[in-house]
């Protein structure tokens, strides 16, 4: 087999959606001629655990684990958060949302100081190690899993520094989201702004090929850099692995059909402009014009909610209905999508919604269940609901066409009707077996 090296930050014990795009590219690329190795942090901070994800790394695969400088309990301490806490839901916010002056103060140093971000730390121990790597296992290309995007700046740095050696090893990098003016972006001023838009060009400009998981990463950077070499931006979606899918017992999948309740499940976290406040607004109006019965619903959130979002389900009229559950395994989120009537998907508001393809949406039609989708109604996540016939879809702020998905999901579970009919063809396609043969033949063209 050739030979991979991953550079990656997410990678298990974290939990959360940044790390089943790498597990399963190193999972399934060995069917494909590429056995991967791994560099990524041995003290990483991360949002969320996952201990269950250490199960899923293939044994006979090289996972080293350098230190890294995180400067998160200083921002911990600046801002009166406690040691240990997540701090993604509680600081990204909405742009009319007030930012305390602690939190101003750290924002500031942030995106003046940390560039790209804040895992920038990891650069003296990575670069030596990967190349340490390189050369004890002889491996023959490089690819990077950003956001963060310290990892492409280690790829980079590590190819350079092999170049300059004489040894030109391929170098793929790898995106989940846009790099620059991104939602999550901190606000920089001009001098780190234009130290991180050098960084950025010169990532795109000098890998091999940028493989992005979503056609609205490949729009960002050739909207800002429209003299790069577009054919080297590669279309790799986010997929879902059928093999995770835990097998239900019967008898509670017929419970739940035969309840009188309409359940409708969200998994992920939630904050700023992520937020559930449209889907309060719609069902508080059918509640009131006693289309539905609050008895007889049930909003199920599962994951991490900033601040704000559990303030809006504290003033909702129908908070009862709603069940709070908080970060859990991966493979217990799925049972919870499996034992749901419809799977909630919320795109973030921004400029970028239209565009936006959050990875937990193959897996929800992974599962076939109807997808309850409040996002822009003629963007790239419409389009793939449609295409796989998936869902339902209204915008945040079309109030009546999200009361009317509400009401169509809950009258069918009422009258026990089939919510929707996926096309499971054009579902499979999305199975991550297959964004691993398409990242495998990218590296053979390469090498």
């Amino acid at each position: 087999m050739k030979k991979v090296l991953i550079i990656t930050y997410y990678f298990p014990p974290s939990g959360g959606p940044g790390v089943q795009r790498v597990l399963k590219h190193i999972k399934y690329l060995r069917e494909f001629g590429w056995q991967p190795y791994v560099l990524t942090v041995s003290n990483g901070q991360y949002p969320a655990i996952d201990e269950s994800l250490i199960g899923q790394i293939p044994k006979d695969v090289v996972v080293e684990r350098t230190k890294i400088y995180e400067p998160y309990d200083i921002y911990r301490l600046l801002t009166g958060k406690k040691k240990g806490s997540a701090i993604d839901v509680n600081v990204i916010k909405k742009d009319d949302q007030k930012m305390p002056l602690m939190e101003k103060i750290a924002e500031f140093i942030r995106a003046t100081f940390f560039i790209p971000d804040a895992r920038i730390g990891w650069l003296p121990t990575a670069v030596p190690k990967a190349i340490e790597m390189i050369e004890r296992y002889n491996i023959d290309a490089i690819y990077s899993s950003s956001p963060p995007y310290t990892c492409s700046i280690v790829a980079k740095k590590v190819k350079n520094i092999l170049k300059n050696k004489g040894k030109n090893i391929p170098w793929i990098a790898g995106f989940r989201d846009p790099w620059t003016g991104f939602i999550s972006s901190p606000k920089r001023w001009s001098l780190p702004s234009k130290i991180d838009k050098k960084m950025e060009y010169d990532t795109f400009n000098e890998s091999d090929f940028v493989e992005c998981a979503w056609e609205g990463i490949i729009k960002d950077a050739i909207g800002k850099y429209p003299n790069l070499d577009k054919n080297k931006f590669i279309h790799i979606p986010n997929g879902f692995d059928s093999s995770d899918i835990p097998i239900i017992d019967a008898e509670v999948i017929k419970t739940n059909q035969e309840q009188d309740i309409f359940t409708l499940t969200y998994t992920g976290s939630m904050y700023g402009r992520r937020n559930p406040q449209a889907l309060f607004d719609a069902v508080e109006n059918l509640i009131n014009k006693n289309i539905i019965d609050k008895k007889k619903i049930k909003l199920r959130f599962v994951g991490r909610f900033g601040n704000e979002v559990l303030d809006m389900i504290n003033e909702t009229s129908f908070k009862d209905s709603i069940e709070l559950v908080g970060y859990v395994t991966h493979e217990k989120s799925i049972e919870y999508l499996l034992t749901s009537d419809a799977l909630l998907l919320v795109v973030d508001e921004s400029k970028e919604s239209a565009e936006i393809v959050p990875g937990k949406v193959y897996e929800y039609m992974g599962v076939y269940k109807p997808l309850f989708t409040i996002a822009p109604e003629d963007g790239a996540i419409a389009k793939l609901v449609r295409e796989t016939n998936s869902g339902l879809i209204a915008h945040q702020t079309n109030i009546k066409g999200i009361e009317s998905i509400f009401e169509k999901y809950y009258n069918a579970k009422m009258n026990k009707e089939n919510l929707i009919s996926p096309n499971i063809d054009a579902i499979k396609q999305y199975e991550r077996r297959n964004s691993a043969k398409q990242l495998a033949a990218l590296l053979d063209s390469i090498t």
